[in-house]
């Protein structure tokens, strides 16, 4: 369990693909993460902007001058081979990579798949996805929404996982309205059939 620790207890967490633009994943995953108040540092990264959020942007993830646990990558498929290789050289452990284009759209995107997972043996790292709604873990010693989801996780005692990320959302927001905040702690991890 403890090789899954920089993805579910990062300290550290680069968005690959961060931007400002309203609407785009990428600014809504930096958004959850600064929203729901991740206890540790985030690097947005992205070469068109010095800052995004307020906060310094880098060029890419090897730029980065302190290590990073995860990364959160959202740059379009024909991006993700060379992201997951930075990440790989620099040292990453984790990776949640949202974005899709992969298995899911036949040979080419099962050969992009397979290259991204030949990547995560090659340097020892463990994924999340492709083409997935991201990672939260609402324990307070973590506080990382690391996900597109209009859902504000609760803290509590209980913890899910699902394979679809419409009903990753649904049960955040049935928890939400129902007033179970108290009683569940989801740590979601989704990915798509």
């Amino acid at each position: 369990m403890s090789s899954l620790d920089a993805i579910f207890k990062p300290h550290s967490i680069a968005v690959i693909g961060a931007t400002p633009r309203p609407g785009s994943i990428g600014r809504e995953i930096l958004s959850n993460l600064f929203n729901y108040e991740f206890n540790g540092k985030i690097f947005p990264v992205n070469p068109r902007y010095e800052n995004i959020h307020s906060t310094k942007a880098y060029p890419t993830v090897m730029s980065i001058p302190d290590p990073v646990d995860l990364a959160v990558i959202v740059v379009p498929a024909a991006h993700v081979y060379g992201a997951v290789e930075d990440c790989g050289r620099k040292g990453v452990k984790g990776l949640v990579v949202i974005t899709a284009g992969f298995r899911e759209t036949g040979a080419e995107g099962a050969a992009r798949e397979e290259a991204i997972i030949g990547l995560t043996r090659k340097y020892g790292m463990r994924m999340i996805g492709p083409n997935c709604m991201g990672v939260i873990d609402a324990t307070p010693r973590v506080r990382m929404n690391a996900t597109f989801s209009p859902g504000v996780p609760p803290a509590g005692t209980v913890a899910f996982m699902t394979q679809s990320g419409a009903l990753g959302v649904a049960i955040l927001l049935a928890v939400q309205k129902l007033g179970l905040a108290s009683r569940t702690s989801p740590a979601l991890v989704t990915r798509p059939t």
